[in-house]
């Protein structure tokens, strides 16, 4: 399988930023492939070995309601949340390599609310949604990076459902203020690629602030 092409300049721009650094912040509206080329990325590392494990999580913010709600274990619980992530994972891989990977601890979805006390060691790790995350959170889970680890982390600071500052959102301060090497890659809505129709959605939605 060949290497993932870029559809748009800022996806060039995205890939390059992947290829050269160890951490990367990714921001911008849906359909523009940002969760498609984290989680290609994440299963040609794994699949190459490249990296020794995929960790990937996402704060707990769903429409108010805390992951206690829900029936099932921690991990079953947070599945529906980062399906994109892992349904890209899946076709790049295949189902049954995937499945194996997740049984062996090569893949592996971490909840948020459990992040904290982990140390990550010679994996990717993709936090996806991060415009959830408290600007505490973030800390803590930037924090816990150790060696021979790239992060991704993904979202869309216009879209927070959190009722306090983003974490995201100082944190993208910060790395511009104090001119920290990790690159920002922002797409914006003339980079959605998944179809013409949600970019028009997409737009609405934008230029009527709803």
């Amino acid at each position: 399988m060949g290497p993932i092409q870029p559809l748009t300049d800022r996806q060039a721009q995205y890939l390059d930023a992947l290829a050269l650094h160890k951490q990367v912040i990714v921001l911008g509206p849906a359909g523009t492939g940002k969760t498609f080329i984290a989680g290609t990325r994440a299963a040609d590392q794994l699949r190459q070995r490249r990296i020794g494990k995929v960790i990937i999580t996402r704060p707990n913010v769903p429409s108010g309601r805390s992951l206690g709600f829900f029936p099932g274990t921690l991990e079953e619980k947070i599945a529906p949340w980062v399906a994109p992530l892992t349904e890209t994972m899946k076709e790049r891989m295949g189902e049954a390599a995937f499945e194996i990977a997740v049984k062996t601890g090569d893949i592996e979805v971490v909840p948020f609310e459990v992040m904290r006390g982990r140390t990550f060691k010679n994996c990717l790790v993709i936090l996806d949604e991060a415009q959830n995350t408290t600007t505490a959170e973030i800390k803590m889970f930037l924090t816990r990076i150790g060696d021979d680890c790239q992060v991704i982390i993904n979202g869309d600071v216009s879209q927070t459902d959190l009722r306090e500052t983003s974490g995201l959102r100082t944190v993208i301060h910060l790395v511009k203020s104090r001119m920290m090497p990790i690159p920002v890659v922002e797409f914006t809505l003339d980079d959605i690629v998944r179809s013409g129709i949600c970019a028009e959605w997409v737009r609405a939605f934008e230029e009527t602030n709803l």
